[in-house]
């Protein structure tokens, strides 16, 4: 560290400052938050005073430095914007006025950044366990050193790590767009393989498996017969069943009902899981209630693989969660969009390709997968080095090496 830089207890450079207003039932209040991880204050409501079960509030004023005494520990602190001067907080926000001609705000609020920084603060918020940690309080804030620069060298120092930060955001940015491209390769290729005029000529789900239907059994007790839900129905991906069903409701339980390996797992009601497609490759004695539907193959004219890819794929999940109309609509279900029944389930089209045809298919998909996965590793470690660009270069800078 720099010489002419020196521990200051923050005490010595913020001020409490404390504007209180009695609410009042007609008036409206915008209320803030703050963003965990260094993120800042934001807008989070608009209240009026009888909607509030708050006897008074207190305002904010732009330049304003403010903290969540409750999620301290996750690094709730910022400074208030010119957007949200005139705002209100209720008391558990202690918020404070920087000595103008000691500390810069934004350089502040950048110290809190630092994971160094936030270990200390949690130091003080230890409560019996994660989910019950004491409030930070005043006292333990203002105890708190920061090793401070000169004024002016504060504020070159905010001048250059905003121009990082603006970089690092841009990259952000590129990298977010190309992972939505890189999620939407996956459904382009596959409507070119599956497009809509495959669907004239294809064969309902119910022609092409030798049972389709939905659990009728849910009755839950100790035994050694699984229950399969919807939340075990995950897209692309069998979640281990560990409900059981009370040995006389297992009892009633048709033999084919019990899914099988290489079976097809549709979830058929519940908004955001209709239409989640899992393969069954569990040794699990196990069948599925109401919500789940089992699709067991024909082999002689689908293979597991194909039509399990066919229906995860971007054509299948357009079909799953369509309804008919005569043909087939591409439109969302309305109030049906949390129900998929059986006679639905059975007109599902398949396209049937010649068995060698389906394993061709299945093997260039397979194939194609495995890139998509790599790239998405590839832009998760990109991410994750762009997040530590920005902690290496606060380091830097509370270090005099900026």
């Amino acid at each position: 560290m720099s010489h002419n830089w020196r521990p200051t207890e923050l005490a010595e450079v913020l001020t409490p400052v404390s504007r209180p207003e009695a609410v009042e039932p007609t008036k409206e209040y915008r209320l803030l938050g703050i963003r965990l991880d260094g993120a800042g204050p934001f807008l989070r409501e608009t209240v009026t005073g009888s909607q509030s079960a708050a006897t008074r509030l207190f305002t904010v004023k732009e330049g304003d430095f403010i903290y969540s005494r409750l999620f301290a520990w996750r690094g709730a602190f910022g400074v208030i914007g010119s957007d949200l001067d005139g705002c209100y907080v209720s008391g558990e926000f202690p918020t404070f006025k920087s000595v103008p001609s000691k500390i810069d705000s934004e350089f502040l609020r950048l110290w809190f950044r630092l994971p160094s920084t936030i270990e200390k603060v949690e130091a003080d918020c230890s409560g019996s366990t994660p989910l019950t940690r004491n409030r930070f309080k005043e006292n333990f804030f203002l105890d708190l050193e920061i090793p401070l620069a000169p004024l002016a060298e504060q504020r070159r120092i905010v001048a250059r790590i905003e121009a990082l930060a603006a970089k690092i955001e841009e990259a952000r940015g590129l990298k977010e767009q190309a992972a939505k491209e890189t999620g939407g390769l996956m459904a382009r290729y596959e409507l070119e393989l599956w497009p809509e005029a495959c669907l004239v000529d294809a064969m309902p789900l119910s022609e092409v498996t030798t049972f389709l239907a939905r659990g009728r059994q849910s009755g839950q007790g100790q035994s050694d017969h699984y229950l399969i839900k919807t939340q075990h129905v995950q897209m692309g991906s069998y979640v281990r069943s560990k409900m059981t069903l009370a040995p006389h409701v297992a009892g009633k339980v048709a033999p084919e009902a019990l899914v099988q390996r290489g079976d097809i797992l549709i979830a058929c009601s519940a908004a955001g899981c209709l239409g989640r497609v899992a393969k069954f490759d569990d040794g699990q004695k196990a069948s599925t209630d109401t919500h789940v539907a089992i699709a067991r193959p024909r082999t002689e004219k689908v293979t597991p693989k194909y039509l399990y890819v066919y229906l995860r794929g971007a054509q299948g999940q357009i079909q799953l969660r369509s309804r008919e109309r005569g043909d087939w609509q591409r439109e969302k279900i309305g109030f049906r969009l949390t129900e998929l029944n059986l006679n639905d389930l059975q007109q599902v089209p398949v396209p049937v390709p010649p068995l060698p045809e389906q394993d061709r298919i299945v093997d260039y998909l397979d194939g194609l997968q495995a890139k998509v996965d790599a790239l998405k590793r590839i832009q998760a470690e990109t991410a994750a080095e762009l997040n530590a660009l920005l902690l290496s270069i606060l380091d830097k800078a509370f270090k005099a090496e900026l």
